[in-house]
């Protein structure tokens, strides 16, 4: 099952949302990766119009969260309780549109949390707890995403996402792209958070940067580790349709 995400969508309102939806299904995807990032922020005033849209072509959704300007790892208290309250906010408004996963980022280093990693580690694991807790309560699955390489962000390899949630129950959403810029292990990644693996994202790079190519346009070894993934839902994070296209045309040669 493989979605589009609207990192493919590039207009500045949802005036043409509806159009693109009806490419994105007569493309062959199955569900729409809604994200929740300026300047189409998921909320009670457009739930509505995203639920009539979608299900006018019979496609499901899966949301990413927000993720710019917040931090669920913050050492201060109040950036980190207003993070935490936006990602509940999200959760309870994905579960009311049946969303089939909600992917979350996990939190990000500063400079207090670069030199109090031990405290930075509980603030950091208490935190998605407290997400874990309210997946439950709203019966929806989320998965923490794999960082690409990049100074400040966390969980940047298999190793670290699993020291993150180890004994939390919450799920992880594989971003296959951005491993291919930090280890590029994608085996040990299956190996270690295989059974926690909820969500996948499926895009290209050169391996320097996070760079959101079609698939087959980089560096990454699809014909080796696409057979590998869990048959979960998967979104492609593309930058625009005719890349869609292609993508989908390349993962669709893979199977033959």
């Amino acid at each position: 099952m493989i979605g589009l995400s609207m990192t493919a969508y590039d207009e500045k309102t949802l005036r043409g949302f509806e159009k693109w939806v009806r490419a994105a299904e007569g493309l062959g995807f199955d569900f729409i990766e809604l994200l929740s990032e300026w300047p189409h922020y998921l909320s009670e005033n457009n739930l509505n119009f995203f639920c009539e849209v979608l299900n006018s072509y019979g496609m499901k959704a899966t949301v990413h969260a927000p993720f710019s300007d917040i931090n669920i790892a913050s050492f201060n208290g109040h950036i980190r309780n207003v993070s935490l309250g936006i990602i509940r906010e999200t959760l309870k408004l994905s579960a009311e549109i049946d969303a089939l996963a909600v992917t979350i980022h996990p939190g990000h280093c500063s400079p207090v949390s670069v030199k109090n990693r031990r405290k930075y580690l509980e603030i950091h694991r208490e935190s998605l707890r407290k997400i874990s807790s309210w997946a439950g309560e709203y019966g929806i699955k989320v998965g923490v995403e794999n960082m690409p390489r990049f100074p400040i962000l966390d969980a940047q390899t298999p190793e670290r996402l699993a020291e993150l949630i180890e004994g939390i129950d919450i799920g992880v959403t594989f971003d296959v792209g951005h491993l291919n810029t930090t280890s590029m292990d994608f085996d040990r990644f299956l190996e270690l958070l295989g059974d926690r693996i909820v969500h996948v994202h499926l895009h290209d790079n050169s391996s320097k940067a996070d760079e959101h190519l079609p698939p087959g346009e980089g560096t990454l070894p699809w014909r080796r580790v696409f057979p590998k993934l869990p048959e979960v839902t998967m979104a492609l994070e593309v930058n625009n349709l005719e890349s869609a296209r292609r993508s989908l045309e390349f993962l669709n040669g893979l199977h033959q």
